[in-house]
């Protein structure tokens, strides 16, 4: 049985730029996809597709046990989507947008209003619920476009770099939410550029990249992928790093998925996957030593997503244009031209 988000061969092109190409896709009902990709990979046109804003030149999709294509109405009924960019009427309460939401999803009333009172408590916008969204902060409008898309409390969500403007303590508590909506059953697809978010949330996580996905797998799978330890040096002087890049490429693992030592020259940093774990740290330090190479830190670390990024697409994770609306409520179609595939 498919999961509640399933993909099979989508494909989509815009004139000569196939944004997708062949993109498979399977989350299990009440887990967490974390779709991660660098600038121009995919992301943004799967969940165009998957939220029905886009139609794929080929493909199927199924959202909530319904074709994407046969029934886009009743998937619309069945999701909520948070984009990038709060997507709210300016000149509406926070109250008010959030009401309306409920309306458009055919709320009654008094439930509508209800709904706006629980989800203004649990997004911190209590105090400001009667004030207008124009007078609110970058953070507090943002809070409110995920309270409006968890206004139903879908069975599947689609949210595109949720925390993006949020402050750490803001940014914790969403994420307690979103633990807490997948314990009551939710399924989530999240795309985001914060690898750690992924990191903590993601059940499962997809590596997209030229429209195809490139790698899929647990966090810790794809770090064991990557290579298992790194050695992390920070030299005290700039005048020393090559002398402790030779010693550290002489440690380190070489191959197809490894990139020898890395330098950081602004930070005197330098890092080199190894596999030998403290024993071999020793060395490294006790050959730092001999040549009179001081040092303001080193340790031994497992890879970051970072670490997996780099290696499966030859950069870091960047910042996406994604989608610009709050809800599937308020979407329209014919946005196609504002896709940045690349």
């Amino acid at each position: 049985m498919p999961g509640a988000i399933y993909a099979e061969g989508l494909v989509k092109t815009f004139g000569d730029v196939t944004a997708l190409d062949g993109v498979d896709l399977d989350v299990p009902e009440s887990t967490v996809l974390g779709l991660l990709g660098p600038n121009g990979a995919g992301k943004t046109t799967a969940v165009r597709v998957l939220t029905t804003l886009l139609q794929p030149d080929s493909g199927r999709a199924v959202v909530a046990g319904i074709d994407v294509l046969k029934n886009p109405t009743a998937v619309r009924r069945s999701i909520g989507l948070s984009g990038q960019f709060a997507a709210v009427d300016e000149y509406l309460t926070g109250r008010e947008n959030l009401q309306m939401v409920g309306r458009l999803y055919q709320m009654s009333g008094r439930d509508a209003k209800k709904r706006a009172n629980e989800l203004l408590e649990r997004f911190n916008l209590a105090d400001a619920g009667d004030r207008t969204a124009k007078t609110y902060s970058g953070g507090m409008r943002r809070r409110l476009d995920l309270a409006a898309a968890l206004v139903v409390s879908p069975p599947v969500m689609f949210m595109d770099e949720p925390t993006t403007g949020l402050d750490p303590r803001n940014r914790q508590q969403l994420w307690e939410v979103i633990e807490e909506l997948v314990a009551g059953g939710t399924t989530l697809l999240l795309t985001t550029q914060y690898l750690e978010e992924a990191d903590r949330l993601a059940h499962d996580i997809a590596v997209v990249d030229h429209g195809k996905v490139i790698a899929r797998g647990t966090s810790d799978q794809l770090k064991d992928r990557t290579g298992g330890e790194r050695i992390e040096v920070v030299v005290h002087e700039r005048a020393h790093i090559d002398a402790a890049r030779e010693i550290l490429d002489r440690h380190g693992l070489r191959g197809t998925t490894q990139e020898g030592c890395t330098v950081e020259s602004h930070t005197r940093k330098l890092t080199v996957p190894v596999a030998g774990g403290a024993k071999l740290l020793a060395e490294v330090i006790r050959e730092l030593d001999s040549r009179g190479i001081e040092i303001d830190d080193i340790g031994l670390r497992r890879p970051t997503l970072d670490d997996v990024f780099i290696s499966l697409t030859g950069h870091a994770a960047e910042d996406e244009p994604e989608l610009k609306s709050g809800t599937a409520a308020t979407q329209q179609d014919g946005t196609e031209t504002e896709e940045r595939a690349k």
